[in-house]
């Protein structure tokens, strides 16, 4: 699913900011994106063409973030109270929905090479033996995806009605692991936000507020 040999760009939290994503896949690198490719920002048909783009040409892997999985939902049929995809539904035209639904469905939620792991929401350590789950066809997430998904959370919400997140994941990564994620916006000065667990591993924030008054951004790695 990656491929060895090939230097990688991982990209972030891209919320619809299609203008940024078309600049980040301007590159020789394959592209890994985190998560999260719709709704808030001004352009999710334009970001969604970008990815399927880099699909064809199998320059590109697309993780499943928990605002596609909200919109996967929505293409389903099943009714989803969140006003950003609800307006992504509106925007996507007739002839991109399917093709949407399939790529949202099929997208792995994580995805793993040596030293590395790639997840949108949070990291467990089940996922360095399994391989990324998929969107259910019916119900709701399990324990593994759900982690990937939304990260770790309180069941309590803060000030700004959203759900109370928790970083304790990270000093479950192993030593020696890099784990890059997307989801929670932790950078407080433009930057990815680095955190080391009491493991020895690593966590790579790359959410910094694509489509949300932000900025995409993105770190390339040496190939595998």
């Amino acid at each position: 699913m990656i491929p060895y040999g090939l230097p990688l760009r991982v990209t972030g939290d891209v919320h619809g900011d299609a203008r940024a994503f078309a600049i980040a896949a301007e590159t020789d690198r394959f592209i890994i994106q985190l998560g999260d490719l719709v709704d808030d920002g001004p352009d999710t048909p334009g970001a969604l063409a970008v990815m399927f783009r880099l699909l064809e040409e199998k320059r590109g892997l697309f993780i499943l973030g928990n605002h596609d999985y909200k919109l996967g939902r929505a293409l389903r049929g099943e009714h989803v109270r969140s006003a950003p995809t609800q307006r992504s539904l509106a925007e996507l035209p007739a002839a991109l929905r399917d093709r949407t639904l399939e790529m949202i469905t099929t997208a792995p939620a994580w995805a793993g090479a040596p030293g590395r792991l790639f997840v949108h929401g949070g990291f467990h350590p089940a996922m360095l033996a399994a391989p990324g789950e998929a969107m259910p066809a019916t119900g709701r997430p399990g324990p593994l995806l759900a982690r990937a998904l939304y990260g770790q959370t309180t069941g309590r919400v803060n000030d700004a009605g959203r759900p109370e997140r928790l970083l304790r994941w990270v000093d479950d990564i192993p030593e020696s692991i890099t784990v890059y994620c997307g989801h929670d916006q932790r950078s407080l000065n433009g930057r990815p936000y680095i955190r080391h667990g009491r493991l020895g591993g690593t966590a790579v924030f790359l959410d910094t507020g694509a489509g949300k008054g932000g900025h995409l951004s993105w770190i390339d790695l040496d190939p595998l």
